[in-house]
């Protein structure tokens, strides 16, 4: 039997809350569900709505799944562990917005409507009702493990959602703490229980530090300046990260007596900025920075404490810090950039332009541009640019990328001619914005008169 027609928004995906839904629909349906679980389904936002496909290229709206997963688990005996597996996977799949709204409705009914008596908002600028629990109500009645799903749900609208979500998550979590005080206050205290004892808390003579991996935050605070300090802080973060639990979106809080911030403008003057200012100021350190790196670099994974303009993958910090030490850094600032997400991040055009500004247009510095270039849509160049690139040395470093241009795209890209040229345009841009238009009329136009013969030869 074929699949019927798409009944979805412009065709683009199949309905299946219907009571009349095609069974054969359902099925496909149910084996999406089954894709994201294994990891082998695939998501589309290349359009309105984001969708979700299955192995077999049939499409579904992300919060319908999650419906139909939520609809078909117990009360009692919830599964815990794979509710979240499944929430987890479809999170990182679409990303947190196409979710949220249905977890928290699911909250909604399951929780609050069966279990508390719902009264009016306190006042007008409250978003919530107030709810008190039943007082008839047993302990035997709540299942321990949807509460614990409540909280997780409650603590993702803070980790992944806008910053305003925190509204939501005391509201849940104000539930929770109605039948099981208990369960919240470990929580708060110390995550899950499952990091280990030193690394939810570190105690040392330079620095303290606590690890919660429900709410995903690590805290430190540095005692001095010291290369020792920053040593041990290092450390601990790469702890902190190797442990299998710990989420890979979290946010850095850090508090240091040297107020010092990486000479990138426009970059937030956050804690994470002022810790790795600091630690690169000790060559000994460099090493430990990568590692760092190394093990928080994820596509599509986010430091939480960042404002949505401002977002960045976690490690971004210690590459800028290591990219601005220069060319032995530049295979991991690419690296880097090449897990940039380039809807969502912008911080490193900014950091780029500091780079470039910094080092001038080099072979090594051009490499690196090209992945920039490629990590964000049209990566607009800094109003100096023009200046430093009209030179000699600066115009044959660009040449011998040209000629060499496929050493700085990966082997996939280097393969289609079409991403070959967007890639070199995408490049030309970065360097003369506009000006590089129309075979770089205008650049070759302005360009001084002995150059101008480099310039054609760029363009052409």
């Amino acid at each position: 039997m074929s699949l019927p027609k798409r009944d979805g928004v412009h065709g683009r995906y199949y309905l299946i809350q219907k009571p009349d839904t095609n069974p054969e629909v359902l099925e496909h349906a149910d084996q999406c569900i089954q894709d994201v679980f294994d990891g082998t389904a695939k998501e589309n936002h290349s359009g309105y709505p984001v969708v979700v496909r299955n192995q077999s290229g049939t499409p579904f709206l992300p919060s319908q799944l999650l419906e139909r997963y939520l609809s078909k688990l117990p009360l009692k005996g919830f599964p815990y562990e794979e509710a979240v597996t499944f929430c987890d996977a479809l999170r990182r799949l679409v990303g947190w917005r196409e979710i949220g709204h249905t977890l928290g409705k699911y909250v909604k009914h399951q929780v609050q409507e069966r279990f508390f008596e719902i009264g009016e908002n306190e006042d007008y600028f409250s978003p919530f009702p107030l709810c008190t629990a039943w007082p008839e109500l047993r302990p035997e009645d709540v299942d321990e493990n949807l509460l614990r799903f409540t909280c997780y749900v409650a603590v993702c609208y803070t980790v992944y959602g806008a910053s305003d979500n925190t509204i939501i998550t005391e509201h849940y979590l104000n539930l929770v703490s109605q039948l099981r005080p208990d369960m919240v206050k470990q929580l708060k205290t110390a995550g899950s229980g499952k990091l280990p004892k030193d690394i939810q808390r570190r105690k040392t003579e330079h620095f303290t530090a606590s690890a919660n991996d429900v709410f995903a935050a690590i805290r430190i605070t540095a005692r001095d300046s010291t290369e020792e300090c920053y040593t041990e802080i290092l450390d601990y973060l790469c702890a902190v990260l190797e442990q299998e639990g710990f989420p890979r979106s979290y946010s850095v809080e850090f508090r240091g007596k040297e107020k010092r911030y990486l000479p990138i403008p426009g970059l937030p003057k956050k804690g994470v900025n002022q810790l790795f200012a600091c630690a690169v100021q000790h060559p000994n350190l460099h090493p430990a920075m990568e590692r760092y790196a190394r093990l928080a670099m994820r596509e599509y994974e986010w430091y939480q404490n960042l404002a949505d303009e401002a977002c960045a993958i976690p490690g971004s910090f210690a590459v800028f810090a290591l990219g601005l030490e220069g060319e032995p850094w530049a295979l991991l600032v690419a690296e880097y950039l090449d897990l940039c997400d380039d809807e969502h991040s912008s911080l490193q055009e900014k950091f780029l332009h500091a780079l470039i500004r910094k080092f001038g247009f080099q072979t090594w510095t051009l490499g690196v541009l090209v992945r920039g270039a490629l990590s964000m849509q049209w990566l607009k160049p800094a109003k100096e640019f023009r200046s430093l690139i009209a030179n000699v040395e600066s115009l044959d470093a660009l040449l011998t990328v040209k000629r060499r241009f496929s050493a700085y795209l990966l082997p996939e890209e280097d393969k289609d001619p079409k991403f070959r040229a967007i890639a070199w345009q995408s490049l030309l841009w970065a360097i003369w914005g506009p000006a590089s238009e129309n075979g770089g009329s205008k650049a070759i136009k302005t360009a001084p008169k002995e150059l101008r013969e480099r310039y054609q030869e760029i363009f052409r």
